[in-house]
């Protein structure tokens, strides 16, 4: 026999109206309790019957997750900890990956706008107008490091102007002064903030930051790796490139071994995210440190609980997580050149 929301009260020791709940992603119940009710009905083989729960509920017990390049492992991670969350309430996740050819919008909201009780967008390329289309219908958005004009959504963001001060800090304290930067679209606030930040401090240094070392891309191997040579190819090239994120330090750390370069001698390389790959021998990558997978759980309790109504006449959340420097072995410090003494 099939076993039943009674069998995971009774083993897991709670009632069956918080097993109810804790399926739901209600957030009067514990994340703990929610844990151990997964676990009691993983280990019974529970099957929540979808269908029965849908024509009661009307809803689809499915959330929308907005990404904009799944080869990145950012988003992966991303994804990864959202679904983590949804399992966790009985929800299921309808992936979509934001195309630049989607343009203003419009087709992300036929293809979302009756298909799920709500979206995150973990993607920052697609247009404002389509969260705030969907959000106009009842939809309930949740957007992660994203940040749009109008204030009704709820939002989880990284602390990214920190991480351009932190950045900043760690290259000139290790002495370097010619610094590149390989930073992503401009027109995505995330970039904007980073930036502005990181030259403010290189600026209170006394070392102003050069406009010829600057260069702009999507987040892609393949920028890393040609903004990088384009930059230590020039007559006086920079010491040290920080990068938009890990993915465009990667591609960075591959020109500087193709152009002979030793990193961390020749050239400190610094990425963004601090993704798992980062931390692999053969990358060691000094980063920025974004809490992505606490951040992405966060996501879908904020949603869950705007679909559950348990969060209706709240005023839209903006949780904030800090950013850390994680040092290893791709930067080091700055070449200088010896002084003339005299002697020869």
């Amino acid at each position: 026999m099939a076993p039943t929301s009674r069998d995971i009260a009774r083993e897991a020791g709670v009632s069956q109206s918080t097993v109810s709940r804790a399926m739901r992603g209600d957030a009067r119940v514990t994340v703990e309790t929610r844990h151990r009710v997964a676990e009691v009905a993983d280990r019974l083989g529970y099957m929540p019957n979808r269908s029965a729960q849908s024509l009661k509920s009307r809803r689809s017990q499915t959330v929308g997750v907005v990404v904009a390049d799944l080869r990145n492992p950012y988003f992966l991670e991303i994804v990864d900890g959202i679904q983590d969350e949804l399992n966790l309430a009985g929800y299921r996740s309808f992936l979509v990956t934001d195309r630049l050819d989607f343009g203003r919008g419009t087709e992300l909201v036929d293809v979302l706008g009756g298909s799920v009780d709500g979206v995150i967008f973990a993607s920052s390329r697609s247009a404002d107008e389509a969260p705030i289309r969907l959000a106009s219908r009842g939809m309930p958005v949740v957007l992660i490091n994203r940040e749009i004009e109008r204030q009704g959504f709820d939002r989880v963001l990284s602390d990214y102007g920190m991480g351009g001060i932190l950045a900043a800090r760690h290259l000139h304290e290790l002495g370097h002064r010619r610094i590149g930067l390989i930073t992503g679209p401009s027109s995505l606030a995330v970039f904007r903030d980073r930036e502005r930040e990181f030259r403010r401090v290189l600026a209170e240094f006394g070392t102003p930051f050069d406009e010829r070392l600057r260069r702009e891309g999507l987040y892609t191997h393949q920028v890393g790796s040609q903004w990088c040579a384009d930059l230590m190819r020039r007559p006086d090239p920079p010491t040290a490139i920080f990068c938009a994120d890990d993915v465009v330090a990667f591609g960075a750390l591959d020109a500087a071994l193709q152009l002979g370069l030793r990193v961390s001698d020749d050239l400190s390389l610094m990425g963004y995210d601090d993704i798992e790959m980062a931390a692999w021998e053969m990358f060691s990558l000094t980063t920025i440190r974004q809490p992505m997978g606490d951040m992405a759980r966060e996501a879908a309790r904020l949603v869950l609980q705007r679909i559950g109504g348990l969060a209706m006449d709240e005023e839209p959340q903006r949780r904030v997580y800090a950013a850390s420097l994680v040092r290893r072995a791709s930067t080091g410090p700055a070449k200088t050149e010896p002084l003339d003494d005299g002697s020869t």
